[in-house]
């Protein structure tokens, strides 16, 4: 009797607990699918967090070792992404695009000696069920790979030497089945296309002139980071080429690699080879923000049919190449005029595969989630500080300032001061070069470290734990699976590879439980008369915003570029067509969201 009177206690406390699970299980799931909550879609926030190589040219280290590569190409190949770039000594693929499996590879031959450009600004092709990958040379001595299965890393050479070489090429493979590569980058030439043989990638007739500058009249191209010509002539390269709906759309990059204007222009022409006319302004532009640039790079599709591009985000601190790697959402309006949506660009988005756009028909529908910066320029404390490494640079939204502790030891931290208790559902940790002793492509190498949150800066939850992480990730980005009410988030440093704890952006993301900002006033735009690409735009200050979006093109309707503004309430742009008519919007943005636009400015020649 008393056994089964036991039997009959636990068949109740398991009912019991189980009914309990079940409940909490809907909770969690309702708490997770509630507008107050963070989506259970996965995301992204850029720079994109992959293992950056170590740059690998000692006389380019001189002001630091650090990490970069740039030039980036994504095609999609059997149904997973594949992601090559500049000297990494390898490359990486994905299923999803947010977790990315490197495999090494040295793409150099025997006979490649005095060179430290393993696959510098490759070209990536696909014919048939071959992909082709091939480095950047001014050489004919350097090597066309194959492979038909890149996720195993099993490459074999197809043409030993190509003769033809060439800086920054590009493959494409047309719809008839007809190969053609694209390659240039200069200040004094154009790009060049010229058709191959698909079967021994010999040149089939002669070379043609693509494409060459107009600075003269598109402001975007004119070199510097003021746009301004004074030092050289703008640099065109990065050429990629993309079919839609019949056109061919030729993509380049302009006007240097170094400069936070670095941006991908587009002609659009009938043929691969000829007949393009240029869209006005940049494709693809990243001029505010955190993470500024978006040139040469390339245009590719997920696996439900939806355009994106990958590019260059820039840094340029301690070498013009010190750089990193960025994906925008790409789409087609009714016109098929080509955009890419930077708005918000390094703030969390959702991941394609996790939202069910098809072929991206607006530029309005952005994979953006609606988080919001939560820290700009709120106060820091920090266990140590190096020199002039300030605290506050830190989250000052400049990649390229950083905060460093006086050590690399266990135990050295940074608290994030939100200023007041709001939803976060995301943190953003980049780290910086600082004292690194590292050089070339690194495999082993991992970044442990403990995040914190609290509401009152004394009492701490363990928020996530990477103390036994065994990833490297420069840039990591950590979603959170419940949101948190918090007002501090503390990182706490365990293990670097090398060098210093340094960060240059700790950057929190979710909502604040305030008011949204109060749309811009007396929002003002003077056109240069002097000169037709510049114009001077001002607005009356918010006291309830931290950063503004200017949005303009030169089409009502199809404002597609985008200029993030933190901390001021004016800006010069330089980017303008001389002989075109312009369209302006503005908004607010504080960390409650995000103020209406301004109705739309029109503004002549």
């Amino acid at each position: 009797m008393k056994r089964s009177n036991c039997k009959t206690r636990r068949f109740y406390y398991f009912i019991a607990s189980l009914m309990t699970l079940l409940f909490c299980a809907q909770l969690v799931f309702a708490q997770q699918r509630s507008p107050d909550s963070p989506s259970p879609m996965r995301t992204y926030c850029n720079p994109v967090n992959i293992d950056y190589g170590y740059l690998p040219i000692p006389n380019f280290a001189l002001w630091g070792k650090h990490r970069t590569t740039a030039d980036p190409v994504i095609v999609n190949y059997k149904g997973d992404y594949y992601l090559f770039s500049t000297n990494q000594k390898g490359y990486w693929w994905s299923d999803n695009m947010a977790d990315w499996h490197f495999n090494s590879h040295s793409f150099l031959r025997p006979w490649n000696t005095g060179t430290y450009d393993d696959l510098c600004a490759p070209a990536v092709g696909i014919i048939g069920d071959t992909m082709l990958v091939f480095g950047s040379t001014y050489t004919s001595n350097f090597t066309i790979w194959m492979s038909t299965n890149p996720k195993a890393n099993e490459w074999k050479p197809l043409v030993d030497s190509f003769s033809l070489g060439g800086w920054d090429p590009a493959f494409f493979t047309d719809d008839d089945g007809k190969l053609y590569m694209y390659n240039g980058s200069s200040n004094r030439y154009p790009t060049y296309g010229i058709e191959l043989n698909r079967k021994t990638l010999q040149p089939i007739g002669y070379r043609k002139e693509i494409y060459f500058l107009e600075d003269w009249r598109y402001g975007w191209q004119r070199f510097g980071e003021n746009w301004d010509n004074t030092f050289l002539d703008p640099f065109i390269e990065g050429s990629w080429m993309t079919k839609h709906h019949g056109k061919y759309y030729y993509q380049y990059a302009a006007p240097g690699t170094q400069f936070s204007g670095y941006a991908d222009g587009v002609i659009v022409g009938n043929s691969p080879l000829g007949g393009f006319t240029p869209q006005p302004d940049p494709y693809s532009l990243k001029a505010g923000g955190f993470a500024r640039g978006a040139g040469h790079g390339s245009t590719f599709k997920d696996n439900k049919g939806n355009y994106w591009h990958v590019s260059t985000i820039e840094i340029s601190v301690k070498n013009d190449f010190e750089r990193r790697i960025g994906i925008w959402p790409v789409g087609f309006d009714k016109q098929d005029v080509m955009w890419c949506n930077t708005a918000f660009g390094d703030y969390p988005h959702y991941l394609p595969s996790e939202k069910n756009w098809q072929d991206n028909p607006s530029y309005d529908s952005s994979y953006f989630t609606g988080w919001m910066l939560l820290n700009y320029n709120k106060p820091v404390r920090v266990s140590s500080t190096l020199g002039s490494y300030a605290a506050n640079n830190a989250v000052d939204e400049r990649i390229q300032t950083y905060w460093s502790a006086a050590t690399a030891s266990k135990g050295e931290y940074i608290i994030s001061d939100l200023g007041r208790i709001a939803t976060v559902r995301a943190v953003q940790i980049n780290y910086a070069d600082q004292d690194a002793t590292l050089m070339g492509k690194q495999t082993g190498i991992f970044i442990q470290y403990r995040l914190y949150d609290s509401k009152d800066g004394t009492h701490w939850h363990l928020l996530v734990d990477k103390s036994h992480n065994k990833k490297d990730v420069p840039h990591d980005y950590v979603p959170l699976a419940s949101p948190v009410e918090a007002r501090y988030i503390k990182v706490e440093n365990i293990h670097m590879p090398t060098g210093k704890f340094a960060i240059s952006g700790l950057r929190v993301f979710g909502r604040g439980h305030g008011d949204l900002p109060d749309s811009v006033v007396d929002f003002s735009v003077f056109r240069g008369k002097k000169d037709g690409r510049n114009a001077w735009l001002k607005w009356k200050p918010s006291d309830d915003a931290y950063a503004y979006n200017i949005y303009y093109g030169t089409v009502p309707g199809k404002l597609y570029n985008c200029i993030m503004v933190y901390g001021d309430n004016q800006y010069w742009i330089k980017l303008l067509d001389k002989l075109s008519t312009y369209y302006f919007q503005i908004e607010a943005i504080n960390e409650n969201g995000v103020s209406k636009k301004t109705q739309v400015m029109k503004v002549g020649i």
